[in-house]
């Protein structure tokens, strides 16, 4: 007859189990293991030996409020003589004696989240079960080493900005494996809506990292829950913080967890794709931050954004908008509603722009299914092809209420951007989304997507050609000169009409005031002449119309009098900040205080004041930000200075992300790779 084991007490081997699960960043004071992979704990038995064959102990697993085993949320098992990788299972793995080594192991598709599981009558241990992109036989299972180091345990990276001509990476803290960063990443599971209508149901769906995603995208968000991040384009940050404030995802994520779960405020794009990029990876799933340059925004989807001019070729007011860059997540898992080649990785987007199934939310969509143009495929894959390959229309709208159509060459979806894997440089992706441009396969992801307006597009030879030149040096707190040139094309001479202007502009597309314009109105070219035309940017001008992503809007539009038409060219500038300069003084060892001394130059005519830096990272400043102020103001042509002391946790490559703010220079970020040594 069968014996139960009489269990003393145990040892949850914390320390070797989360490290042989890729969780000992998370700490060894509590069991944290990812599911298709067994666990080993030590039982100690009261009284009696373990016998093979003889000894029994019944396990019972439970996850969620409503464990059933009909939703997949509550298992009973016995002892086996073999693990089973593929459900619920325990076996022994020590000898006979008074002291037992049980191994146990989840399905590889069991529902993520806090467990219980119950040994016998005698034991109730407590665990965290994740992700596991290490396991085959998990939906989120990536087969590269170095893309695993990356994507789900690097807690640190890059994010792209400025423009399409001049990318800018701006360091962030993922910190995922922070102290209490992964409890929140669950409490944001347990907040959303779908768990508070039917906690039973949304457990049993945290085995799907489809469902998983989607319910991210909408969480990351408060426009329709409990969500973490508030975002705010216009009009000023009152109570709450400019989005260039923060630096990474760990002081938003606390914020949200100590403030009753109100909403962070305030975020934009790449604030929303980084704590949803920190908060996948913390979960397991591999995950990644993507830029797209020249991003559309089509709220009704026919794939085409009417841009409409006024006679001086200002843009007026248009529900529909071309981002400067707008960023997004990906992340990686199988597609089996779809066919095998749309594995991979998968859209999502957690910025509320537009509703999907009543909630602003976006994806996740199969990247794989945007380049061939399948807007079919579930979710949301027709605003996703739209932000990557949305066709621009240009319309003027002229005093006597007459329109008419101008040529322009603004191209949507340039230069999609993310970190290399392993290093610091920028992996160019466009190849993923779209076809190159003109092909045979491009044209038929343009018929499967019905995009009737690419379709019948043909080669214009204009008239006459106008672009917009920039010079390679152009930093905040110069003057410096921007050129529209204008080529004749033809065999005749051309008189025309030139205009030329500047505006501030935000990443997004909102206008400011001008910086600087220009309106000739004889331009004469003869046959295949080139005409160069400057405009002035004075710093005294720009300077305080600028927001802090320092963009300035370009526009040009030229008129030929004799043919009525008119052609009009824009281009986004991104002026450059300083460059922050960081030392390390002494040698970065475990545990001991190292300082960092950092230094930046004020390119501005005039004095800086308030000035404060700020330094965090992940393993480097113990989960908090460190900040130093400085008490008198930096001159022109002067150095602001501070030496910032920090301690190193753990060993291996950090980054020490650093901020520089002021009250003419805001939010200027920098980095420093760190080698901790043990």
């Amino acid at each position: 007859m069968a014996q139960a084991l009489d269990i003393e007490r145990w040892n949850l081997e914390c320390e070797f189990n989360n490290m042989d699960h890729s969780t000992e960043l998370n700490g060894a004071d509590r069991l944290i293991v990812r599911r298709g992979q067994l666990f080993t704990i030590s039982l100690y038995l009261r009284s009696g030996r373990y016998q093979p064959g003889v000894s029994s102990l019944d396990c019972i697993a439970e996850t969620g409020p409503q464990p059933s085993e009909q939703y997949g949320t509550r298992a009973s098992f016995g002892l086996s003589a073999n693990i089973d990788t593929s459900c619920w299972s325990a076996a022994v793995i020590s000898p006979p004696g008074d002291m037992v080594a049980l191994s146990v192991c989840s399905p590889p598709d069991a529902p993520i989240g806090r467990y219980t599981l119950t040994l016998g009558g005698s034991g109730r241990i407590e665990f965290i079960l994740l992700f596991n992109p290490w396991c085959t036989g998990d939906a989120v299972y990536m087969d590269n080493e170095q893309s695993l180091a990356e994507y789900v345990l690097s807690q640190d990276g890059i994010i792209y900005r400025g423009s399409s001509k001049h990318p800018i990476p701006s360091p962030w803290n993922f910190g995922q494996f922070e102290s209490g960063i992964l409890d929140v990443c669950l409490k944001i599971l347990d907040m959303n809506p779908k768990c508070l209508k039917n906690p039973g149901k949304d457990c049993s769906g945290r085995r799907n990292p489809i469902y998983v995603s989607r319910v991210l995208s909408a969480m990351v968000n408060c426009n329709d829950d409990k969500g973490v991040l508030y975002g705010k384009w216009t009009d000023g940050y009152e109570g709450g913080v400019s989005p260039m404030f923060w630096r990474g995802s760990v002081e938003i994520l606390r914020n949200w967890n100590t403030q009753s779960c109100q909403p962070v405020r305030y975020g934009q794009c790449w604030v929303f794709a980084a704590v949803a990029c920190s908060i996948f990876r913390a979960l397991g799933i591999p995950c990644r931050v993507v830029t797209n340059y020249l991003s559309a925004h089509d709220n009704n989807s026919d794939l085409v954004i009417e841009r409409n001019i006024d006679e001086n070729g200002e843009l007026t007011e248009s529900k529909e908008m071309i981002w400067n860059y707008h960023c997004w997540v990906e992340s990686w898992m199988t597609r089996p509603d779809f066919r095998s080649d749309l594995n991979g990785w998968q859209a999502s987007d957690p910025t509320p722009q537009e509703k999907s199934e009543g909630v602003y939310c976006c994806g996740p969509v199969p990247v794989r299914a945007i380049k061939e143009g399948e807007l079919t495929c579930k979710y949301d894959s027709a605003f996703v092809f739209a932000e990557v390959n949305a066709d621009v229309v240009t319309i003027m709208k002229n005093k006597d209420g007459s329109t008419s159509k101008v040529t322009s060459t603004t191209v949507v979806g340039q230069k999609i951007s993310t970190k290399s894997v392993g290093s610091d440089a920028r992996e160019d992706i466009t190849h993923l989304y779209k076809h190159p441009e003109g092909s045979d396969e491009e044209r038929e992801a343009f018929r499967k997507a019905n995009h009737q307006n690419k379709l019948l597009q043909e080669q214009q030879n204009e008239g006459l050609h106008l672009a917009i030149k920039v010079t390679s040096d152009m930093r905040k707190g110069c003057d410096f000169d921007v050129f529209a040139v204008v080529t004749n094309n033809t065999q005749s001479e051309k008189k025309c009409r030139l205009v030329f202007g500047s505006r501030a502009v935000s990443y997004n597309g909102f206008l400011g005031d001008n910086c600087g314009f220009k309106d000739l109105l004889n331009v004469e070219l003869s046959p295949g002449a080139e005409r160069r035309v400057p405009l002035r940017l004075n710093y005294s001008k720009y300077g305080g119309l600028i927001t802090g992503d320092n963009l300035i809007r370009l526009a040009a539009l030229v008129m030929d009098y004799s043919t009525r038409e008119t052609a009009v060219a824009v281009r986004n500038i991104v002026l450059d900040n300083p460059e922050i300069k960081v030392r390390i003084l002494g040698e970065p060892k475990e545990n001991q205080k190292l300082a960092a001394e950092i230094t930046i130059r004020n390119p501005l005519p005039e004095p800086l004041e308030n000035c404060c830096f700020s330094i965090e990272g992940a393993n480097l400043t113990g989960g908090h930000v460190i900040s130093e102020r400085l008490g008198f103001s930096v001159g022109p042509g002067e150095d602001a200075k501070v030496k910032i002391y920090f301690t190193p946790t753990h060993s291996g490559m950090r980054k020490l992300l650093v901020d520089f703010d002021s009250n003419k220079l805001c939010h200027v970020k920098g980095y420093k790779n760190v080698i901790v040594g043990k």
